[in-house]
């Protein structure tokens, strides 16, 4: 059981619409504070889109997953998981980018995972664009490599953009692997599609043994096929998650800056994200929510769904 002080705000106890609303309606806390040592799960914003390319706006993302995020209630509904009894979990607040700077948003945003890191806290993270990834993963595979399960419709391997641009949010994992942040035997991408530049993600792919799942195969297949591949492939390993919003068909989540159609529903999602739960998680993170795209707030609702769908995955793997 859980300390009873970082169990949520019930919506019988303070109407949802009420309140400062941090993620999930959890106690927000900083290095310093009393329970912060007891933190075992801490949930992140990084409010940055600086390696966009074309839509920005995932800047704002955090800030409307946090509002939406008031109506989580504390208990899923098939696997019964009570996350926030099984785990100490907390709203950590936000990483503090330069948005003129990106490379000393990158650091910041390392800086601020690697301390991370050393508390023992694992992290689940809400983007911001794809870029935001690369920092998490130099924090947490300073020791070692990575394994990963890359839910997108995008391998964002690309070398760069614009005669040289290396970091944008369609390089992260490309860098990541060369950087020996990553293993590219143990990365699986699932939902691949949409036009192309070109072939030159693909075949670096291929080249660093990445599995490859393209959203023919995945719906062809089904998510229960498709994942235990993706289990097979990470195996017991330190793996990470990371959900990129546009694997969700865009008549599902429209506020995103890289829309791709023919993408699956929201149900699909969710059932590819329960199949995580063998996996060995070090975290987690959900990116590209544009709140300009879908001023519903719907994409965000979307987003932050899953978001609750990894925490419950993520406690599980944390109390084995």
């Amino acid at each position: 059981m859980t300390n009873a002080d970082f169990q949520p705000v019930s919506g019988f106890d303070l109407p949802r619409y009420a309140g400062i609303p941090t993620f999930m309606r959890l106690p927000c806390l900083q290095p310093g504070d009393a329970l912060y040592k007891e933190v075992e799960i801490g949930l992140i914003g990084v409010p940055w889109d600086g390696g966009t390319s074309n839509r920005p706006g995932a800047r704002h993302g955090p800030r409307q997953l946090r509002d939406l995020s008031t109506m989580i209630r504390a208990e899923h509904p098939t696997s019964g998981v009570r996350p926030f009894e099984v785990a100490n979990c907390a709203d950590l607040g936000d990483v503090s980018p330069n948005p003129s700077d990106l490379m000393e948003s990158l650091n910041r945003t390392v800086a601020f995972y690697e301390r991370i890191r050393d508390d023992g806290i694992i992290p689940l993270t809400a983007g911001g664009d794809h870029l935001v990834s690369y920092p998490i993963l130099k924090a947490l595979a300073a020791e070692r490599p990575l394994g990963m399960i890359h839910f997108d419709a995008h391998t964002d391997l690309y070398d760069g953009y614009f005669g040289g641009t290396s970091y944008n949010h369609g390089t992260p994992f490309r860098r990541a692997i060369e950087d020996g942040y990553l293993d590219g035997s143990r990365v699986v991408q699932i939902g691949l599609r949409g036009t192309r530049y070109d072939l030159d993600d693909i075949e670096f792919g291929k080249k660093h043994g990445v599995t490859m799942i393209m959203i023919e195969e995945l719906m062809d297949r089904g998510p229960a096929d498709v994942m235990a591949q993706a289990r097979e492939v990470v195996g017991g390993k330190e793996t990470y998650v990371t959900f990129d919003i546009d694997f969700i068909d865009p008549a599902f989540a429209p506020g995103t800056g890289t829309p791709e159609i023919g993408g699956p529903d929201t149900l699909t999602a969710q059932r590819l994200v329960r199949e995580l739960t063998a996996v060995n998680l070090v975290g987690a993170d959900l990116v590209e929510v544009s709140p300009p795209f879908d001023q519903s707030g719907n994409t965000a609702w979307v987003g932050v769904s899953i978001m609750f769908e990894l925490l419950c995955v993520m406690v599980q793997s944390l109390k084995k």
